[in-house]
């Protein structure tokens, strides 16, 4: 049975220390970590926190390993998000995808980034009908240009 996440002490420091680094442009080994910033869906203001993009396909992908956290209702309210990575910044349009859709970005997610594999019923190396199934625990949105 997957683990349930809590937003604890240490990871509330190990996200200061992520947050410094990407705000230099250091990002982690191998990774496509950023900083991602939304809009609060009740106050209205910006809430940044630190996300490991998944890319395939020519897309970016947009994973919440921690189930339907604080951002992802904030990006259903509003689907502007704004990436940073040192001098680097994006601003984009969130589109949630469906199961089928997530599915195989789910799979490449935990092949990726393996530290968050407990959060998932699924395994690496799982077929990807498992990963279909996480999908309503996981949401999965795919990262556009923003329109002007």
């Amino acid at each position: 049975m997957a683990r349930e996440y809590r937003l604890g002490p240490t990871r509330k420091a190990t996200n200061v220390v992520i947050g410094a680094l990407l705000k230099l442009g250091v990002p982690a080994p191998g990774k496509t970590s950023y900083l991602m910033t939304t809009k609060g869906r009740r106050s209205g203001l910006d809430r940044t926190t630190p996300v490991i993009l998944v890319e395939s396909g020519g897309d970016r992908w947009l994973v919440s390993p921690y189930g339907d956290v604080s951002w992802v209702h904030n990006l259903r309210a509003d689907a502007t998000v704004r990436l940073r990575r040192g001098k680097l910044h994006d601003i984009l349009q969130a589109e949630e995808v469906d199961a089928a859709t997530a599915a195989p970005i789910l799979r490449l997610y935990i092949d990726q980034v393996r530290i968050t594999e407990p959060f998932f019923d699924a395994k690496v190396g799982a077929p990807v009908e498992e990963f279909a199934a996480e999908a309503a625990k996981h949401p999965v949105f795919r990262l556009t240009a923003a329109t002007k």
